[in-house]
């Protein structure tokens, strides 16, 4: 093991010249992103060759590169042939068009432009005058998606009579999103039902389907909420495993009898388990009985409702307190960006706001702008919504619309395969691109031979290296997610996908013969 250079001059010597070190030299700027935008090019053209899954073992990296920080510089290219040569063999390439697993993490060439331009310029817009085009920037790409997915002009920043109630943010996870809602809805509680303090949280009652995504009972946990008051609520076939608002009229009314006060329902559109869609305006019917706060996470199939064929699965949105999606898996924006809207902004600031003097200025005190600081965790933040508005300028409606309904067709067009075979069924009904499917009890299997065939397919497939699949457990079966979605996917890739699928499978029931 080494150890750093605790000499200065020796450090500064070893850059070769009488200039000290300059790592904004504009040269080597120049340099360095060209080399790097050749690197990002020539990926690109090759990421469809690479195995999807990386053949690797826990450690391998540390075994390829020194394990002890360097002392002294290295030439620009010494990291690039490091890159190559032992991080890129390590990757599990999200890139690939043999992605399957998951949900997709989208990009393009003007999200991964405007993510490079705001990384450059390296602005943290936490307060509107720390930088206004950043702030304006961000409201404004949110207001042009608010207007693409049709919501209500009481969530947006801008109206035509000029500024609205509500406003939105981007954050960096849906995990955000949930977490800073649950605090805004807590401290509403809290305060409508006369506690001091939070002497009353343990009150306070929260809901979801058990389809929602884990990350929704981990945000409950951080804001707070007592484990005990987090109902999961069960789903099944007959609502397509959406959540059924009879039941949750029913577990609500039970713990108002009980003393407890309902605080928040998260319905989401588009789970990750199953791609089922909770009925948001059921829900906020619902909702509106106890005074719940109720916020849709639409972080994957949000993306979908740009499309007016989608759109309907945003009905009653306007008797909602919140919804968040995230471009980066649906909308050709790279990681990460998360769009959160909310239909009040004080309910948000009055829990989030900060307010140290050396950040007070004219422009927050004045009431005329929202400080982004005060919708999220933390203070600093990154310039997220340049990204998003290159993506939207570029490409615009057309072709953002074109990308998903190729997806939703490609997605159709393997779930028309999966029901022509009679040795799989399709588990749930395909939502948007999610085919969600397995191979059947038959020939006398099972369903125990078929969930450890069904694994057995998936482990093959995915040690191939030709394409990469993920599976969950719905209606207690083990069940394979075909997740369509990837930038660089086309009809080849599904058909090719299907193909190994099948083979896998006869090499399998010929295996246990």
């Amino acid at each position: 093991m080494g150890s750093l250079d605790t000499n200065p001059a020796a450090a500064f010597a070893a850059f070769g010249d009488d200039t000290g070190f300059q790592p904004l030299n504009p040269e080597d700027v120049r340099s360095y992103l060209h080399k790097s935008v050749d690197f990002i090019y020539d990926y690109y053209k090759s990421v469809e060759s690479l195995p999807v899954l990386p053949g690797v073992e826990p450690g391998y990296l540390l075994r390829l590169l020194q394990s002890a920080p360097p002392t002294s510089s290295a030439p620009f290219d010494i990291a690039m042939k490091e890159l190559k040569e032992a991080v890129v063999p390590g990757m599990t390439h999200w890139a690939s068009p043999n992605f399957f697993a998951f949900f997709p993490s989208t990009n393009s060439a003007a999200a991964i432009a405007g993510e490079l331009i705001a990384s450059a310029m390296n602005t943290v817009g936490f307060t509107w005058q720390a930088s206004p085009a950043a702030t304006e920037m961000e409201v404004l790409a949110l207001d042009w998606l608010a207007q693409l997915l049709r919501l209500p002009t009481s969530f947006m920043n801008r109206t035509s009579a000029g500024r609205g109630t509500g406003g939105g943010v981007i954050l960096g996870t849906t995990s955000e999103a949930m977490l800073v809602t649950l605090v805004a809805a807590r401290d509403a509680a809290l305060r409508r039902t006369g506690s001091e303090g939070v002497a009353g949280i343990t009150r306070l009652t929260v809901y979801a389907a058990d389809q929602t995504h884990s990350t929704f009972f981990k945000a409950c946990r951080l804001a707070g909420f007592d484990p005990a008051n987090i109902r999961s609520i069960p789903t099944g076939a007959e609502t397509d495993y959406g959540l059924d608002p009879a039941k949750l009229l029913e577990i609500m009314q039970a713990d108002v009898d009980a003393g407890l006060v309902p605080t928040y329902i998260c319905a989401t559109v588009g789970t990750t388990s199953s791609n089922a869609v909770d009925p948001v305006g059921a829900v906020a019917d619902v909702a509106s009985m106890f005074n719940a706060w109720v916020h849709v996470d639409a972080a994957y199939a949000g993306s979908a409702c740009i499309c007016p064929e989608f759109r309907h699965h945003l009905n009653g949105v306007e008797r909602i307190d919140s919804i968040s999606l995230s471009p980066h898996k649906w909308l050709m924006t790279c990681l990460d960006c998360t769009c959160l809207w909310v239909r009040d902004t004080h309910r948000m600031t009055d829990s989030l706001e900060t307010n140290p003097e050396y950040l007070k200025n004219h422009a927050s005190e004045s009431g005329t702008v929202t400080d982004l600081k005060d919708m999220q965790v933390g203070v600093g933040r990154r310039f997220r919504g340049l990204k998003l508005w290159m993506v939207m300028r570029t490409y615009g409606a057309t072709k953002l619309q074109e990308h998903i309904r190729s997806d939703v067709a490609m997605a159709k067009m393997f779930e028309k395969s999966v029901r022509a075979d009679d040795r799989f069924e399709v588990v749930v009904p395909r939502n948007f691109a999610l085919v969600c499917f397995r191979i059947k009890p038959q020939n006398g299997m099972t369903e125990e031979d078929a969930d450890e065939a069904n694994r057995d397919l998936m482990e093959r497939l995915n040690q191939t290296g030709k394409a990469y699949l993920a599976h969950t457990v719905v209606g207690g079966k083990f069940v394979l997610r075909f997740a369509v979605g990837s930038s660089l996917q086309e009809e080849r890739h599904v058909q090719s996908a299907w193909e190994l699928i099948k083979k896998t499978t006869a090499e399998i029931f010929k295996d246990d013969k």
